[in-house]
């Protein structure tokens, strides 16, 4: 029913939405959704583990491991996540080794989708390390020396005391960062990742359908993004302490 009225829209009024009325345009639409969603959700997970892991190396006691953590977030906040990517595409994949496909042809060794999760995680997790690192400077002092007066290791007073207190205070900073990764992850179209904006472009240009297309892309993405501010919103308020401003 739903195909049918969208085929009646082409042919009434000239507004072609292909990708509700057509198969393959469909499946392709699908598989570049799905795409998108894949990269978001490993970018997101291993964006806050670059964060956290960072944030314990800065405050560490190891000069080496703070200049790394400093080095790192400085080169990847610094640059544009584009160039990013084409670095890690173009000049680190060329210097990897390539594997046989079972077909006597050669494959790279990380397919653009991984260098896409790798480069777009690398770049979330440089503001993470920040945002982590400004949560955590606003634990209060008297809080850190009551935990390690009951003798709590260094460890523990990260994983039981200030790593729990600091995600309440930088939940609505890392929302906006998150929700910049999944805006960033449209730049995977530069280097021929099949995800949401590649599949859409396929589809504009044999059915041309720009207009329409766009629209679709569009909401798309708001609804993407609203999925997401509605689980950070759930984790927030699931954390929230009652009396502990934030």
């Amino acid at each position: 029913m739903i195909a049918s009225f969208f085929q009646w829209l082409n042919d009434a009024h000239g507004l072609n939405f292909s990708v509700f009325y057509d198969a393959f345009d469909r499946s392709r639409f699908l598989t570049g959704l799905w795409t998108t969603i894949y990269i978001c959700v490993v970018s997101i997970v291993a964006s806050l583990a670059l964060g956290l892991l960072g944030v314990w190396l800065a405050g560490g006691n190891s000069r080496i491991g703070r200049l790394v953590v400093r080095a790192y977030v400085q080169f990847f906040r610094n640059t544009p996540p584009l160039v990013q990517l084409s670095f890690f595409y173009f000049a680190v994949a060329s210097l990897l080794p390539t594997v046989g496909d079972g077909f006597g042809g050669q494959s790279p060794l990380v397919s653009g989708t991984g260098w896409a999760i790798i480069a777009f995680s690398l770049f979330a997790g440089a503001f993470n390390v920040e945002i982590f690192r400004a949560g955590i400077e606003a634990v209060p002092s008297t809080t850190i020396e009551a935990a390690e007066s009951l003798g709590y290791t260094r460890l523990q007073l990260y994983l039981h005391v200030v790593l729990p207190l600091a995600f309440r205070i930088c939940l609505p900073a890392l929302n906006n960062n998150l929700i910049n990764l999944v805006k960033t992850t449209t730049l995977a179209y530069a280097i021929g990742v099949p995800e949401l904006l590649y599949a859409a472009s396929q589809i504009w240009s044999e059915m041309f359908n720009v207009r329409e297309m766009m629209n679709v892309l569009l909401v798309t993405y708001v609804a993407l993004v609203a999925v997401l501010v509605w689980i950070m919103g759930r984790w927030e308020r699931a954390m929230r302490i009652p009396g502990y401003s934030t």
